[in-house]
């Protein structure tokens, strides 16, 4: 890539505008991660000013992320072939438009419309925010370091988003919705003046309009089902219908994506073990987590008795941790290398969950709550990072935002996937004692099957360990080329696409 900041990234030092760069960006994935942590504890406030049933209500959340999880493929190529710099703004700007939108509305149906048009600009803030890092900070240590940091913001982020609710909702549910667009705004003014001109594909094989389309009506149509089917029915005609068409729409997406000269996908990058394990562990990394946080909400609210704020500030001891490390895991995975870290981390994430099981319905906040919340945060300093290096190292510059859609979708994907399977689980132990020792045995059913999803995770991460290269080594993987000819691209870096400027 050529930008006004590569010859001090080559150097080894981090101008000031090098370290702007990375805050604007790393303001947007924080936003993102703000955005849906918040709106959790506002909507009781939500239904009743707006007079909105529980059916209606779960689309404000389900509406973020449909949008988000349904674009994030197209966002991320739309980066590669238009420019990750102006995809970025723009889709920052619509960002801002849309938090605007979400705290002025008087209706449910306009709210739900804000919601999704936020979650649509985030699934092209995301993948063009992830590539514009990886494109600008050359492969090893210092794009560790910058990508530790970056996924810290999220984590912050959606901690933050927690306790800012508790705060925020107890004035107006309204300023929840509010907050983002100014952040927003700041973010695009110092993005405009900082963030280096992207590049785009001259020679890029035209554009893939049927995998665009197939792709984005699959994924939108199975976030769609997923989200819908506790309360449709995971066994009725129209789940069942509705997963059949999500098999044909992926089936003639594949079968267009080998076929086309410019793919929205291209499908040789998965022929990588360590990619595809980067995928399948960010599923169960991600869908385990928001399972985790569903359940214990739960409990420390219906249960328990504590306050939204009581219950956002138990979850901060996590957050914390993963801010307070930002700064190192760039650190431990020069050192150690990715697989490494995957392969702790998860087993500090079953260990958590594990612990978990024994709560009680009169806990000790410091022996029964806070171990499993320091487990999970120092599982989240090193996997999520851990994540998005792996699967962005030895990636191209003209496929990274195609890679980082496809790891954020992964994301997006498991979450909702695995939300609704925990969440299944819960509604199908559910007695009808309704006494609270019945209902916290209900959730255990649950718990367990989150912490299954992480064993998963863990054998996957522990799959890849004896390719995992010697400590101090740069970790490079899933080398991505810009034909399916691997070894002529390789010995040809003349083969590769010609960027310019936009």
């Amino acid at each position: 890539m050529t930008s006004p900041l590569t010859p001090s990234v080559t150097e080894g030092r981090w101008t000031p505008r090098l370290w702007g760069t990375l805050l604007v960006l790393c303001a947007a994935m924080f936003l993102d991660a703000l955005d849906v942590s918040m709106v959790g504890v506002a909507l009781p406030s939500i239904a009743s000013d707006l007079g909105l049933s529980t059916s209606s209500l779960q689309w404000v959340v389900s509406g973020y992320i449909l949008g988000y999880g349904g674009l994030l493929l197209l966002g991320g190529r739309t980066a590669d072939l238009l420019g990750r710099r102006r995809v970025f703004l723009m889709a920052l700007g619509v960002f801002a438009l849309a938090s605007l939108l979400g705290g002025l509305v008087d209706s449910g149906p306009l709210l739900i419309a804000s919601r999704f048009i936020k979650g649509l600009s985030a699934a092209f803030t995301a993948p063009a925010g992830l590539s514009i890092i990886t494109t600008t900070f050359p492969e090893g240590p210092m794009r560790n370091r910058a990508l530790s940091i970056y996924t810290t913001c999220a984590a912050t982020g959606f901690s933050m988003g927690l306790v800012l609710s508790g705060l925020l909702t107890e004035a107006s549910w309204r300023l929840t919705m509010l907050l983002p667009a100014p952040i927003a705004l700041i973010a695009l003014v110092a993005g405009l003046k900082l963030l280096p001109r992207s590049t785009r594909e001259r020679d890029h094989d035209g554009y893939d309009v049927p995998g665009a389309v197939l792709g984005t009506a699959s994924m939108l149509l199975l976030v769609f089902t997923v989200v819908q089917a506790p309360e449709a029915g995971w066994t009725s005609a129209r789940t069942l219908l509705s997963f059949a068409a999500v098999a044909v729409l992926l089936t003639a997406f594949v079968a267009v994506e080998r076929r086309s000269p410019g793919p929205l996908v291209r499908l040789g990058v998965l022929r990588s073990g360590n990619q595809i394990r980067a995928q399948l562990g960010a599923m169960t990394f991600f869908g385990s987590y928001v399972s985790f946080q569903f359940i214990v909400t739960l409990y420390m609210q219906s249960l328990l008795g504590w306050s939204a704020l009581h219950t956002a500030l138990a979850f901060l001891p996590a957050g914390a941790l993963v801010a307070v490390s930002s700064t190192k895991v760039g650190d431990i995975v020069d050192r150690f290398g990715t697989q490494r870290l995957l392969a702790v981390g998860f087993t500090l994430m079953v260990a958590g969950y594990a612990l978990f099981l024994g709560v009680d319905l009169d806990p000790v906040y410091a022996v029964a709550v806070l171990p499993s919340m320091l487990l999970i945060g120092a599982a989240c300093a090193l996997v999520f990072p851990s994540l998005n290096i792996q699967a962005t190292n030895g990636v191209d510059d003209h496929e990274q935002g195609m890679v980082s859609g496809l790891l954020n979708t992964s994301v997006q994907v498991g979450g909702a996937i695995f939300l609704a399977v925990v969440t299944a689980v819960v509604t199908a132990g559910a007695s009808d004692d309704a006494s609270p020792q019945a209902v916290l045995d209900s959730y255990r059913p649950g718990l367990i099957v989150v912490t299954g999803i992480a064993v998963v995770g863990l054998l996957i991460a522990l799959s890849g360990l004896r390719r995992t290269p010697a400590a101090g080594r740069s970790v490079v993987v899933a080398r991505s080329l810009a034909k399916e000819t691997d070894a002529e691209a390789t010995a040809d870096p003349d083969a590769a696409r010609v960027p310019v400027r936009d």
